[in-house]
């Protein structure tokens, strides 16, 4: 994919913007009239790991409800588009990439393919684990709440829109490594004050799941909660495999820092002390 040069008057730069959304935009309507006509199979694969959950056809099909006349077209629009978004995942990233990639320094530059491969697997990682790992156990409490006083009737929209939710939010969750990395890598906040900080992060990582989840069950939110700290924990640990060297400088000027102001406090105190025992001669003598 061509990358701009550097230096480009502010027009141009507009005009590159604007070619680089018309390609995202061009791509997503051909992936979208595409997977509009397999929108009921991708709908029935969606579904696929909370059938148990759901009322079946004979074919073993989950049976969707739509209340309006037009529920149904908006829903097959809704589902292709999103499948559109995930499948042009790379392109778009790249797009969006490359028109940033001139601003950059050469020795910047380096870091920006891997990037975009390691950015793009752990989107769909988070995509996967949340469909292979999350879904079931979540619809399970979630259905369980109805039992004895409800019958639900499992509305198309509403559902579909939960379970893209879900796939969503467990995707950008999963990113967490790589922004974790980078605050290493950039000296944004030192290794060492993320690894003493795990309780503040801790309840951070908390508060991210509550609020990335779609819906309010603890399960949900639990199992969010799981998955970020351990994404947390192995980033710090690639940090200290690839940072090593830099991380015992951090590790030893912190060390050197904390030598210094305990120091720079004991003299302070003497002071104290001394100006105190000048203070209380200076009073005994007008006495």
């Amino acid at each position: 994919m061509p990358i701009g040069p550097s230096r480009m008057p502010l027009m141009d730069h507009l005009g590159e913007l604007r070619m680089r959304l018309v390609r995202i935009v061009v791509v997503l309507i051909i992936g979208m009239v595409f997977f509009y006509f397999g929108a009921p199979t991708i709908t029935q694969f969606l579904f696929e790991p909370i059938k148990q959950y759901m009322e079946l056809d004979a074919s073993g099909n989950v049976k969707l409800i739509t209340l309006g006349a037009f529920e149904a077209f908006g829903v097959r629009l809704k589902v292709a588009l999103w499948t559109a978004f995930v499948a042009c995942a790379p392109f778009i990233i790249w797009q969006i990439l490359a028109f940033f990639l001139p601003a950059l320094k050469p020795r910047e530059r380096r870091w920006f393919l891997p990037t975009f491969f390691v950015g793009v697997a752990l989107f769909f990682f988070g995509a996967i684990f949340c469909y292979l790992i999350i879904l079931n156990p979540a619809f399970e409490f979630l259905t369980g709440q109805a039992e004895g006083f409800a019958t639900i009737a499992a509305q198309a929209e509403l559902w579909i829109d939960i379970i893209l939710k879900f796939e969503l939010g467990f995707g950008v969750a999963f990113e967490l490594p790589l922004v974790v990395f980078y605050l290493t890598v950039f000296e944004i906040i030192p290794y060492v004050k993320l690894r003493e900080s795990w309780r503040v992060i801790y309840v951070v990582l908390l508060v991210i799941s509550a609020m990335i989840t779609p819906d309010a069950s603890p399960v949900t939110m639990g199992l969010m909660f799981a998955a970020m700290i351990t994404l947390y924990e192995l980033s710090l640990l690639m940090a200290r495999l690839v940072l090593g060297k830099r991380i015992a400088e951090q590790k030893a000027e912190l060390e050197e820092q904390a030598r210094a102001d305990e120091e720079w406090e004991k003299e302070w105190a003497e002071i104290k002390a001394r100006r105190a025992a000048k203070k209380a001669e200076e009073e005994d003598e007008d006495e």
